[in-house]
């Protein structure tokens, strides 16, 4: 493995006199089997001589992931390590993070358990009921799951049993929270998350009180005083930037066409499936984040050309079906999470201002501009994939003019 990969003979030389050849060479092999890059597998293999230097490895034995970690502070602030290209403020993290999965992998990692695993059956069951019988989308269950893994990590500090948890054990989370900087909403998504964990766990008995009903986040008011998204007019800005367009900047032009024109949210444009496009057509089904709704759109040209353009010039050729994939192997789909500092960046850059930023502050956007150019309420909740008027009657507030009924609703008023 390393002989065909490894190119230059004084390069070659030193990998394969470096210790554990076989161990490196497997491993090697097993990430190429995966799909990844030659070139990316050339800076896997030269990482590893590094961290087997480093950290003095002439045989197998067990690691610890502090060891790494004082190898990858080593490598990264030596000049000697980096002749041909100086350490950037990821360099550590890059090193650490390929180590950790070298030795995890032929199983000589030894991890500690981490603060909060005492729980973790308990976090699972609760994954699992909000999955199975609650059926919520999957974005919601994995922010529910992160706030409360990151509540159990907290209180393994202070309760040894979960059914010793109390309500006031929750208020000091909350204070803490507070005094570190999470702002009224963040207080009370982590309120929201927390609400769902202790009912789950009052009704299966994991503890006797009913904390649930006593959690009470900030009062948050339901109608802001200021629009959450840029104007349409800034919108029309950032969908034209910018005037030469590199591989990057043509898939973001798709992702953002589709956050203004459809107000789609970030979990459904990571769920966009190739077979979703019917150009015959020309419609576009949408798969709603919020309980599994399907709808069918006419699709807009603005949207069609700027899809065409990322699979025509950007998208890799690859087995996945999504839409949207990683640019480098092994191709995947991407996470809704990463789709908003795609759109975050460029309404930085051209100097945006937004109470929101990101791809939900667009879909405020595309709201507020439908109503304006006369579009129902009933249409708009319709259109955004909405059950009730109660949600969308927010956009409402800032214009007494986006009252008024219409009967036809159509997107060139979005042109």
């Amino acid at each position: 493995m390393i002989e065909s990969l490894i190119v230059r003979p004084h390069a070659r030389a030193r990998h394969l006199q470096a210790p554990l050849l076989k161990e490196r060479e497997e491993y090697l092999s097993h990430r190429l089997r995966l799909g990844h890059e030659l070139r990316y597998l050339r800076f896997k293999a030269s990482i590893l001589v590094h961290a087997i230097r480093l950290m003095k490895i002439s045989q197998p034995r067990t690691i610890g992931s502090a060891e790494i970690q004082r190898a990858a502070e080593v490598w990264a602030n030596d000049a000697a390590f980096h002749k041909t290209r100086p350490a950037s403020n990821r360099s550590s993290l890059r090193f650490y993070s390929l180590a950790l999965d070298f030795f995890r992998y032929h199983g000589w990692l030894t991890e500690p358990v981490a603060p909060g695993q005492a729980f973790s059956s308990l976090l699972a069951d609760f994954t699992l009921y909000l999955r199975e019988a609650k059926g919520l989308a999957s974005g919601t269950i994995r922010n529910y799951n992160e706030r409360t893994a990151h509540f159990l990590k907290w209180i393994v500090s202070r309760r040894d049993c979960f059914a010793d948890v109390t309500l006031l054990d929750v208020d000091d989370y909350l204070e803490r929270k507070h005094q570190e900087g999470f702002r009224p909403g963040s207080i009370q998504i982590i309120c929201q998350a927390l609400r769902a964990f202790f009912r789950f766990a009052y009704c299966h008995r994991a503890c006797s009180r009913d904390i649930a009903s006593c959690i009470r986040g900030p009062s948050i008011p339901k109608y802001h005083e200021i629009p959450q998204g840029p104007c349409w007019r800034e919108v029309r800005k950032l969908l034209k930037f910018p005037a030469k367009m590199s591989p990057g900047e043509i898939r973001a032009k798709a992702i953002l066409t589709l956050c203004a024109i459809y107000g789609m949210r970030s979990c459904e444009i990571a769920g966009l499936r190739l077979e979703d496009f019917d150009w015959n057509s020309e419609a576009l089904i949408i798969r709603r984040g919020k309980r599994g709704r399907v709808q069918q759109f006419p699709l807009q040209y603005e949207v069609g050309d700027a899809v065409l353009q990322y699979l025509k010039f950007v998208r890799p050729r690859c087995s996945c079906r999504d839409l949207f994939v990683t640019r480098y192997h092994p191709h995947r789909p991407v996470l809704p999470t990463t789709l908003r500092p795609i759109v975050t960046r460029r309404m930085i850059e051209l100097g945006i201002k937004s109470e929101q930023m990101g791809p939900h502050s667009l879909r405020h956007s595309c709201a507020t501009e439908l109503l304006k150019k006369g579009s129902s309420l009933k249409d708009l909740a319709d259109f955004l994939g909405h059950r009730n008027l109660g949600s969308v009657s927010v956009y409402a507030k800032h214009d007494p003019r986006m009252l008024r009924k219409v009967a036809e609703f159509s997107l060139a008023g979005v042109r």
